[in-house]
């Protein structure tokens, strides 16, 4: 039993058997400590169980927990490479107690396990123990059979552990192997102790007071147990190394690095192929929990990361990128163990692959210009630090890579008068920095970023998280505290709250302190990276400082995720259906609708809209995973991905594939691939189901299509239904004859209002006579029918004037049709014999003025007109006579 992957599963099944649950290792971004960059210990996931903040199904635990350092207080970087034990990626095995076990039942399961199960010498291991801490020193004397020199009491804060100012604390236990005396060194306490003769491989925290203030400490009630042992120095002990780098899992990622570049890792190329063995699990593990590379926060880190690792393989001859080749060897190493790196495998391959494609041109043109800057400098020369800020500004050389470039002859960099040229740079941006009327307001925000740096967004994966609040904002200024009533704009270091912006509305929720709560009801984007928290402070009392806990809208968050997949998928339906012409205009994903605009010259066809729903449910149904790459924008939309209206894109974007084409030419293919900075559904079948309401114009040749999913479309299919059953009773038929027996209602309905329609022409002209003879009269030698008519529809008069010149046979007809508001309409019809003498134009005109109108046309045999005053009916069939009479 030596491999790696052998002694990690001994740890957990010796811990299993002896009562403790196995937990799964936490995410390397911390969710309940905002004060750390990265989780760096076995115990950050059980911090708020220690504190009594939270309950767990069990009072034992043990992991093995992936840990970062390499930003912040804890930061290995620098050493990893050139010493035998650095590693800014590293695992620690622990096992825990909350209130269970405590010293001597955490002592003799660590002896047990290194002494029985790993087979350690116990000749060769030495212990410390605080120096006030005589329980733990009779206890080891009593478990291990250990003499009193080989107790080594330790006076200083290396073997007492404290949370933090106040908070859990307690003594230490450190155990340490011995590799020999052919190693220089002395054990913990001696003055060589520096050495690397004697190896702590396990430290026993003894969790057994409370600090009250920094004067006053009091035992805790349920005193427990955190242990850290480092997976990589065990396994070099049991594998017989002095040396991490030489483990079998070490030696394989350094193995596939030779075989990539050729080069044999000896001599000066040694501590490269180490920085790319870590660099390399560090990198691919961070972006399988969802850091991904960036200028700022965790993304900076983890880019200074890969890069120091792309820098090395430049140094070993490798002429294109070498990192992305280098991942099948980590997940074959460990894979199994952590699953997650499985699942992330395309994301983090893709992520490798454009960072240093991206990176190589930077450092060819940087080490370029640094060569010439620094051509006349010597070991134990500086760079100035304006020759530095230069490179850092213009040409992107980052400052710690020119340093790292630097290093092998001797050479440092001015920090302090680069420290001075960036103010300046900042200064300069400031004074530069205009704005009027609503921009005028968001000068805060800028001034804000600048000092805060950007928010870390946490969303992606995770919809609750602890934040330290940042700053506070109230009427447009920035305050210390806010309390009950107060609406106020909060910042914090970083949050699950999605900021609006592609169309996908902001989260919502509650942030909550110690002493305050807040209502969040909206978030946005500001100043180019804060995430800003429009809240009311419910509860309490918030200040600048607080830790607090955000909690996002659940229900809300899974519904817009839902919409905004929803949109994709629909998207592309309607690029199957209408064409490749449809591009997406705007967007609006809201938590009970969805609505997007594109561009598509006509109204489309309830058969291409019912077509569009089929394709989009066809994918829904399929269940098939949502996933996320990250590209450079031109290799996206070369693969052909869509970018989405209203997203802003930076050099790296996120590409987000959903589903497999079933029909046309997508058949067997990824079916929908956009650029989307937005939250998405893991998997379609979350979206439940995608209705389309309907569409309608927004413009000269774009469509709005309002759809709605998941509850919001079942909940309007329910109501549909329900209209159907309530429609089924009234009419006395069964649900699925209502449609025809509403047509024979409607054909029934028809024919009545048109026998309605000629009883009323009828009755208007004298009771079907075509005319009545008192109406008809003879003017200038010429038959004249003038008559008012009411209960007629005025587009009715028409036909009734033609009835009538049939009637007359030679003659004029004018009718004046009164409607129920009082308003007139005049026909007049000439027959064809008499359209040389008159002019049905100029006879309805004549109608219209009488009536109190304007106008009127038509054609010599049959004109039409109206007018306000339907009361001079009689008035204008005798101004019509007397134009005739001439």
């Amino acid at each position: 039993m030596s491999g790696v992957n052998e002694i990690r599963s001994t740890f957990l099944d010796y811990f299993k058997k002896n009562g403790h649950e196995i937990v799964p290792s936490s995410p390397l971004v911390p969710r309940n400590d905002p004060t750390l960059m990265f989780t760096n210990a076995g115990m950050v996931q059980f911090k708020n169980v220690f504190t009594g903040l939270e309950q767990r199904p069990y009072t034992t635990a043990s992991t093995a927990q992936k840990c970062v350092r390499a930003g912040g207080k804890h930061n290995d970087l620098d050493n990893v490479g050139y010493t035998a034990r650095h590693h800014t990626f590293f695992e620690m095995l622990g096992n825990f107690s909350f209130g269970d076990y405590f010293k001597e039942r955490a002592i003799e399961l660590a002896w047990n396990l290194i002494t029985k199960e790993f087979g350690l010498d116990a000749k060769r291991l030495l212990v410390t123990v605080y120096h006030t801490d005589d329980d733990a020193f009779n206890l080891w004397k009593k478990i291990a059979g250990l003499s009193d020199d080989r107790i080594i009491r330790i006076a200083t804060s290396d073997n007492f552990w404290a949370m933090g100012d106040t908070g859990p604390c307690g003594p230490c236990s450190e155990i340490f192997y011995d590799h020999g005396d052919h190693i220089w060194g002395g054990p913990p306490g001696s003055p060589e102790e520096d050495g690397d003769r004697f190896i702590e491989i396990w430290n026993l925290v003894f969790m057994q007071f409370e600090q009250i203030t920094k004067e006053q400490r009091v035992d805790l009630p349920r005193p427990s147990i955190d242990t850290g042992m480092g997976l990589e120095r065990v396994a070099a002990v049991l594998q017989g190394k002095h040396d991490n780098y030489d483990i079998d899992l070490f030696r394989a990622l350094i193995e596939a690095s030779e075989e990539a570049t050729g080069v044999k890792a000896e001599g000066e190329h040694r501590a490269s192929h180490r920085v790319i063995a870590d660099h390399l699990r560090s990198s691919a593990f961070l972006i399988a929990d969802g850091v991904l590379p960036s200028n700022e926060g965790r993304g900076y880190v983890l880019r200074r990361i890969m890069r120091r690792a792309m820098r090395h393989a430049q140094l070993l001859g490798a002429k294109e990128p070498l990192m992305w080749k280098l991942l099948p060897a980590l997940i074959q190493q460990m894979g199994r163990a952590y699953p997650e790196l499985v699942r992330a495998e395309a994301l983090t391959s893709e992520t490798l692959k454009l960072e240093e494609t991206r990176f190589r041109k930077t450092l060819e043109r940087g080490l370029s210009l640094l060569n010439d800057a620094t051509s006349d400098l010597h070991k134990g020369d500086s760079l100035d630090g304006e020759t530095a800020f230069k490179l850092y500004d213009t040409y992107g050389f980052p400052l710690d890579l020119t340093q790292d470039a630097l290093r092998a002859r001797g050479i440092g960099v001015d920090i302090s008068s680069f420290t001075d040229a960036m103010e300046r740079q900042k200064a300069e941006a400031r004074s530069h920095w205009t704005g009027s009327g609503d921009k005028a307001t968001e000068t805060i925000w800028f001034e804000l970023k600048e000092k805060l740096g950007a928010t870390e967004f946490l969303g992606y994966d995770t919809e609750t998280a602890e934040g330290v609040i940042q700053a506070i904002v109230k009427d447009g200024v920035a305050v210390e505290s806010a309390s009950a009533g107060d609406k106020v704009q909060i910042v914090v270091n970083q949050t699950p709250f999605y900021g609006e912006s592609g169309g996908q509305m902001g989260d919502t929720g509650m942030i909550a302190s110690d002493h305050g709560k807040l209502t969040v009801g909206d978030t946005q984007k500001k100043g180019e990276g804060l995430f800003v928290h429009s809240s009311e402070v419910s509860e309490g009392k918030i200040k600048v400082g607080d830790a607090v806990v955000l909690t996002v809208d659940h229900n809300r968050r899974s519904r817009l995720r839902a919409n905004h997949s929803a949109t994709h998928l629909l998207h592309e339906a309607l690029r199957e259906v209408l064409g490749t012409h449809v591009a997406q205009k705007g967007s609006l994903v809201a938590p009970e609708r969805l609505r997007f605009d594109v561009s598509h010259p006509k109204p489309m066809s309830a058969e291409e809209l019912k077509v569009v729903e089929e394709m989009a449910n066809e994918i829904v149904l399929q269940n098939s995973p949502v996933t996320t790459r990250l590209m450079s924008v031109d290799d996206a939309i070369a693969e052909g991905a869509m970018a989405l209206f209203g997203e802003k894109y930076g050099d790296e974007v996120r590409v987000v594939s959903m589903g497999q084409g079933v029909r046309g030419a997508k058949s067997g293919k990824p079916y929908s691939v956009e650029l989307c900075g937005g939250t998405h559904v893991s998997a379609t079948g979350q979206i439940g189901l995608v209705r389309i309401l309907g569409e309608s114009a927004v413009g000269a040749g774009v469509r709005r299509i309002e759809a709605v999913t998941g509850e919001s479309a079942r909940d309007y299919l329910a109501e549909q239904d329900d209209r159907v059953k309530s429609l089924a009773s009234t009419l006395k038929v069964q649900a699925a004859d209502v449609v025809s027996r509403v047509e024979a209602l409607m054909d029934e309905r028809r024919k009545l209002e048109r026998e309605l329609a000629d009883a009323k022409r009828k009755l208007a002209m004298g009771g079907g006579q075509g005319g009545s003879a008192d109406a008809v009269r003879e003017v200038n030698g010429v038959k004249f029918l003038g008559k008012p008519v009411s209960g007629v529809d005025p587009k009715d008069l028409k036909g009734l004037a033609d009835e009538a010149k049939v009637s007359l046979g030679s003659g004029v007809v004018a009718l004046i049709g009164v409607s129920e508001d009082g308003k007139a309409s005049a026909v007049v019809a000439v027959t064809e014999d008499l359209t040389g003498r008159f002019s049905a134009v100029d006879l309805v005109r004549v109608a219209s003025a009488a009536l109190g109108g304007k106008g009127g046309g038509g054609r010599p045999d049959m004109a039409q007109a109206g007018g306000p005053d339907g009361a001079k009916a009689d008035e204008a069939i005798e101004a019509i006579a007397a134009a005739l009479a001439g």
